[in-house]
């Protein structure tokens, strides 16, 4: 039997690691898991070493009260690793968290087999990022088809698994009219789905921002959250005009909570979202997007300079249009997003659709599951 000691720091990589973990059953194999994950990976049967929202920071200045904190996490995974009698290390997205363990763990044992799931973005910024990696990673799993040449060109090896995203289908009948019915929207109503992200920090941030874009507008918003930030959205959001329906995970069973919100995907007739993989979500449910993301001015500056591309919205990087509006940094501001949000909502959007089309097929729609892709990947990679 095949032990894997997977690391996921966020819901972004806590979908990635369950996908993996099901690829496995796919395929038939007889794995068994350990190592830090999210409740989706729980679900399969992973016991997190400690609660993963603990690792869920982003941005340089968002980090640095934690640092300690996160370094006693990193040490304490690195080493139940070591102890574990894994095959391999996989460190899923998250790589400020995942690559230093990684780190630790070669340092130990140079011979430990590592892989990383989730390609850095070395095509948009910080391109010398894949050759640090390489002094830590042997193997990369990547999700977007023009990742690979990069992460070989610094030594690893890498496989295009495709996203899993692309696997899913859009919400039918039988899940936007559940949706309706609990949350009370009628047929007639028009609906934007709000989706300021999942981490403390960048919520705190949009969340004022996204309230006053949206002030008074024509139709029903429903905000589907995550279990760390449920508690501080409700606050962030109770002044809102018009009042966002909140989608609790806290108030519904796991299954029950992605079915209302794949349900609220296919509801909404246009969304504003946080930056990030949930763009490839609204587009795998063909809902036009308006994208917006600040983050702390330090941050920011940084940014700024090491950006090698124009956008930042992976519907617009792997269709290679500029379909969808975004909104970033200093130009994370309620009036513009308000402008963009209307001109989707009256205007046409087919421009969008197409790009949202485009970018499935890309990712693998219609093939294999990517989770299984992955697997095997794994798989072949160990057994070179």
């Amino acid at each position: 039997m095949t032990t894997l000691f997977l690391v996921a720091g966020e819901p972004s990589g806590d979908s990635l690691g369950a996908s993996l973990m099901d690829g496995f059953d796919g395929i038939g194999e007889d794995v068994t898991f350990a190592g830090v994950g999210g409740p989706k990976m729980a679900s399969r049967g992973l016991h997190s070493l400690f609660p993963y929202e603990e690792l869920a920071v982003m941005g340089i200045a968002e980090v640095l009260p934690k640092y300690r904190a996160l370094r006693r996490r990193i040490t304490q995974t690195a080493q139940a690793f070591l102890e574990s009698g894994a095959e391999a290390l996989i460190t899923i997205d998250s790589p400020d968290f995942g690559l230093r363990v990684a780190r630790i763990v070669k340092g130990a044992r140079p011979e430990a087999k590592t892989i990383h799931y989730v390609a850095p973005s070395v095509w948009a910024w910080r391109p010398k990022r894949a050759q640090k990696m390489a002094r830590v990673i042997d193997h990369v799993l990547a999700l977007l088809p023009f990742e690979p040449p990069y992460m070989e060109a610094a030594g690893m090896s890498c496989d295009f698994v495709g996203h899993p995203i692309a696997a899913h289908a859009p919400a039918g009948e039988v899940e936007t009219t559940a949706c309706r019915k609990e949350f009370g929207v009628e047929e007639t109503d028009n609906v934007i789905l709000v989706l300021p992200g999942s981490r403390v920090s960048e919520v705190t941030r949009l969340a004022p921002v996204f309230g006053e874009a949206l002030r008074d507008i024509d139709a029903r918003l429903v905000l589907p959250t995550t279990p760390n930030v449920a508690p501080l959205m409700a606050d962030l959001t109770k002044d809102w005009s018009p009042r966002p329906i909140v989608i609790d995970p806290r108030e519904h069973s796991t299954a029950k909570f992605a079915f209302l919100k794949h349900g609220a995907f296919g509801v909404a007739e246009a969304a504003l979202a946080a930056s990030g993989t949930v763009s490839l979500e609204l587009a795998q449910a063909r809902t036009p997007m308006v994208i917006a993301y600040d983050m702390h001015w330090l941050t920011r500056q940084i940014m700024r300079l090491a950006m090698r591309v124009d956008t930042v919205t992976l519907v617009n990087l792997v269709s290679e249009t500029r379909a969808v509006p975004e909104f970033l940094g200093l130009n994370c501001r309620p009036g513009p997003i308000r402008a963009a949000l209307d001109g989707i909502r009256t205007g046409s959007a087919q421009d969008q659709i197409a790009a949202m089309a485009a970018t499935m097929a890309r990712l693998g729609a219609g093939g294999p599951p990517p989770g299984e892709r992955a697997a095997r990947s794994v798989l072949s990679f160990l057994n070179r």
